[in-house]
């Protein structure tokens, strides 16, 4: 058995703005809630390594982990694995760009395994990490379309400075 997640949200806002905040991996401890550090440690061409930390959960502990990501503006694919998988035997994430007429679907795959020892089995991270995504795709969505209007209301000719 394995897990496996499949998340979307619509986001209207330019293709290009979108892709460029939500892969600017530095900047996710403010782009999300639940990271309270992000640091890249190695880049190779597109593929960033990168150390995630977040901020302590319900019972206070700190999760740490390394990723290694790999974005494609060509395709608008970012496929990203675990290299410190911590619990999981492995987890493996896909994120999907899509235009269309109401904005850019982004959407997040996400195929794991849990460790035997991990505290919760793959249904229990399934049903986790469903209900968190949500939220960070929520908040995610409200910060990128804030960053939008920012810019409309920045461009010249705007009326009333938007």
């Amino acid at each position: 058995m394995a897990g496996h997640t499949d998340n979307a949200v619509v986001i209207d806002a330019p293709m290009d703005l979108l892709w460029s905040m939500t892969n600017d991996v530095p900047s996710w401890p403010e782009l999300f809630s639940e990271y309270a550090a992000a640091e890249i440690t190695a880049r190779d061409g597109e593929t960033v390594t990168f150390r995630l930390t977040t901020h302590p959960d319900e019972d206070g502990n700190v999760w740490s982990w390394v990723s290694r990501r790999t974005p494609d503006p060509e395709t608008r694919v970012v496929r990203a694995q675990r290299v410190e998988t911590g619990p999981f035997e492995y987890m493996n994430i896909r994120w999907e760009y899509a235009q269309q007429r109401d904005g850019v679907r982004m959407r997040w795959i996400q195929d794991f395994h849990m460790k035997p020892q991990a505290p919760v089995d793959d249904a229990g991270m399934t049903a986790y990490l469903n209900r968190n995504t949500v939220v960070q795709m929520k908040l995610i969505r409200t910060k990128v379309e804030a960053a939008a209007r920012a810019l409309a209301g920045a461009e010249p000719g705007a009326p009333n400075g938007r």
